[in-house]
């Protein structure tokens, strides 16, 4: 028969691997990166630090959350489908229009024929914004000035249209959020 002795060992053994193995095995996912945390924003979280301020510029909508679009030097059918996508985003934001602007910035080299079609605010960005914003990625700005987050081009008419409902759901999250502007 087993003696006491034996069972004890057998039941401290059993009782660590209980309590050490969930340990080690939540260890080795992480590290392996084998999980994916719960994020469910589809653009690109941009530092805290950069905003208006930093980037030495004048909010040109203070207190009001921005879509920002550099205009480039030429506009091919990239820059007309930007900016087709953020009209239609606007629009698709329903009720919350009023709360979000958009604000394309034009400097002295952008090509600014290609806004006849397009009611937005127009805005001349500072050298480094426009440094910042040179692959025509659009960006979503809160109402403090920070840059929230970044959308790089997408390759493709149908991956922009994707991109752009994309870009709607995750700022109808952050207005939801959102206790200022």
């Amino acid at each position: 028969m087993n003696s006491p002795k034996k069972n004890g060992n057998k039941t401290l053994i059993l009782l660590l691997l209980a309590f050490i193995l969930p340990v080690v095995a939540a260890k080795l996912v992480l590290s392996f990166d084998l999980y994916n945390g719960g994020a469910t924003n589809q653009g690109q979280l941009l530092a805290t630090d950069v905003s208006y301020q930093s980037l030495k510029m004048d909010n040109p909508k203070p207190h009001e959350w921005q879509l920002v679009y550099l205009l480039p030097r030429h506009c091919n059918a990239v820059c007309q489908d930007r900016l087709y996508i953020l009209q239609q985003s606007h629009t698709a934001l329903g009720r919350n229009q009023n709360r979000v602007h958009t604000i394309v910035m034009v400097d002295e080299h952008s090509d600014t024929s290609a806004l006849a079609d397009f009611n937005v605010i127009t805005a001349t960005p500072s050298q480094q914004l426009s440094q910042m914003l040179d692959q025509q990625q659009l960006v979503i700005i809160d109402p403090l000035g920070s840059l929230v987050m970044s959308y790089p081009v997408a390759e493709g008419h149908q991956a922009q249209i994707m991109q752009g409902k994309a870009l709607v759901s995750d700022l109808r999250k952050l207005l939801k959020l959102s206790r200022i502007g």
